[in-house]
């Protein structure tokens, strides 16, 4: 009922209206019940069987080439009366749920539901997810990617942005055997810096399949004291698109974003890679569309277990892209994408001689 875009429990009655297709439904109030009932331990006993199915998903082909997991947050519209809502930086009310999410693979790992004015880089918040995203990981595989001989090319990589830039949250990610990269703020110092840089010093920035990246240049500095041995300062300067208006951080006509990490490897490449967690957005926003828009209890308990399933229903259609729909062109399709393709397709469904078949128009895209 999430994958096909409801947002309260009443909308089982889409599923239930089609019983030749979907079998027996349980009525509303049965559902609503077993939401209800989800207490913190069963909620735990939910989140280890999903490691469980993920295991035997990857299994069978969905497991990503490299783990890189992003974690962001996003603010939820709610009505006061709602129990955790609460006024949000944006002058709205509601709640801030934290998220975390597989990059190559668009699983989502982890959720933590907060108030309304929950902060955006609250370390305890950001490692809670990034621990519980971890633990959805197979053990074996979580084990060789985080041994301390561990090839860099295998080694968990946890993305933020610079809300991420905080000492409590990158020692624990460096204490959960993970990478860490974090958008960097350029304050006074770094930007000094930034312009005394020599011309010959900046090397061409790549896009993601590569190539170069025209009017961008990347450059390495030397981290400022305090951050963790191998810690790297990687700025790209670049162009601003027509239109783009500077602000006072902006010098010479050019845009600098910077960031930090500990991976090992050519500095263009490593920022290229930062650069894609902007796709966590994306992800965010297929959340709302599967259910998070709207948590539709008043208990915040019983949010939170709405949450999960949300979960569950972003984490169903990245299997079924990856496993059933890899060699087509729907191996990428936002959850709007299958409802048109896929999931609303026009068909009839009759039995013959016993025989269940399905005809749909030859013409259906």
């Amino acid at each position: 009922m999430l994958v096909d875009g409801g947002d309260a429990v009443s909308d089982l009655r889409v599923l239930a209206d089609q019983q030749a297709l979907f079998g027996e439904v349980s009525s509303v109030s049965t559902a609503s019940r077993v939401v209800e009932a989800i207490d913190s331990d069963a909620l735990e006993r939910i989140r280890e069987a999903r490691a469980a199915v993920r295991e035997r998903a990857w299994s069978l082909g969905a497991a990503p080439d490299r783990v890189v997991i992003d974690v962001d947050a996003s603010l939820v519209t709610s009505h006061s009366e709602k129990e955790g809502a609460a006024p949000t930086w944006k002058r709205g009310y509601g709640f801030h749920p934290m998220l975390a999410f597989c990059a190559d693979t668009r699983e989502a790992l982890g959720g933590l539901l907060r108030p309304g004015n929950a902060g955006s880089n609250t370390a305890i918040d950001q490692l809670v997810v990034a621990a519980e995203a971890l633990r959805q990981l197979p053990v074996g595989f979580l084990e060789r990617a985080t041994a301390p001989d561990a090839e860099e090319d295998c080694r968990i990589v946890i993305r933020t942005d610079s809300a991420g830039v905080v000492h409590d949250f990158i020692d624990g990610v460096r204490a959960m055997g993970a990478r860490f990269s974090v958008g960097f703020a350029i304050d006074g110092v770094p930007r000094s810096r930034i312009l005394q840089v020599a011309e010959s010093a900046w090397q061409a920035a790549v896009n993601a399949d590569d190539t170069v990246r025209e009017g961008a240049w990347v450059v390495e500095l030397d981290p400022p004291s305090g951050w963790p041995d191998g810690s790297r300062v990687i700025v790209r300067r670049e162009r601003p698109h027509p239109g783009a208006q500077l602000s006072f951080t902006d010098a010479d006509g050019h845009r600098f974003q910077a960031i930090l990490t500990d991976q090992h490897g050519d500095i263009a490449t490593l920022e290229r890679d930062h650069r894609a967690r902007g796709d966590a957005e994306n992800r965010v926003r297929n959340a709302k569309d599967c259910g998070m828009e709207n948590l539709p209890f008043h208990a915040f308990a019983d949010n939170e277990a709405w949450l999960e399933l949300v979960l569950i229903a972003l984490d169903l259609v990245a299997w079924t892209e990856r496993i059933l729909l890899h060699d087509t062109d729907l191996a990428t399709a936002e959850p709007k994408t299958l409802r048109y393709r896929l999931l609303h397709l026009t068909d009839r469904f009759i039995r013959n001689g016993r025989r269940p078949t399905l005809r749909m128009p030859k013409t259906w895209p």
